[in-house]
């Protein structure tokens, strides 16, 4: 992978982490996957989390699993949230839902996935709620009617006394 890995360190016995620019993210899952002496041939999970007012503010970690060598890998990136991610549904299936889930819930988009739905919000759904400059509120207020017997949204207004809550204790 030459300059693309930046660092690799054993964690444990049985459980490698490599730290990769973004670009270079498909080929070295490509490689772990194929490659003879590697063998990764199972995704376990796409981890992402948000650290706020950095230029690459997204973490993202997949976590890869070797059966026939008993191994596990983290394959770790920082990204911007404008960056695009090359998907990895061509090598393992099962990371259609996970990159499904890191799209839905941080914004991240990946490229190649024909699937890129929301998962577990609403379609409508405005902004990405995992990320750490998301309301706390939210930004609709959803609940049923039971006159109109459907569920119904209207624009969430709070009072300012609320907006500026003084959290230090007197």
């Amino acid at each position: 992978m030459g300059e693309g890995v930046t660092s690799v360190k054993i964690i444990s016995g049985f459980e490698i982490e490599i730290k990769v620019l973004p670009k270079n993210i498909y080929p070295l899952i490509f490689f772990l996957n194929k490659h003879s002496l590697c063998q990764f041939k199972s995704i376990v999970d796409i981890i992402c989390y948000d650290a706020p007012g950095k230029k690459n503010r997204f973490s993202i970690v997949y976590s890869l699993l070797s059966t026939k060598y008993n191994l596990r890998v983290q394959v770790l990136s920082k990204v911007s949230k404008t960056e695009e991610l090359l998907s990895v549904v061509s090598l393992y299936n099962s990371a259609g839902w996970s990159e499904r889930e890191v799209f839905d819930f941080f914004g991240i988009f990946f490229f190649e996935n024909k699937d890129l739905r929301r998962i577990l919000t609403d379609y409508g759904f405005r902004g990405y709620p995992l990320r750490k400059d998301f309301p706390l509120t939210g930004y609709v207020d959803v609940y049923y009617d039971d006159n109109q017997k459907r569920i119904c949204y209207r624009s969430l207004e709070l009072s300012q006394e609320y907006r500026n809550f003084n959290f230090k204790s007197t």
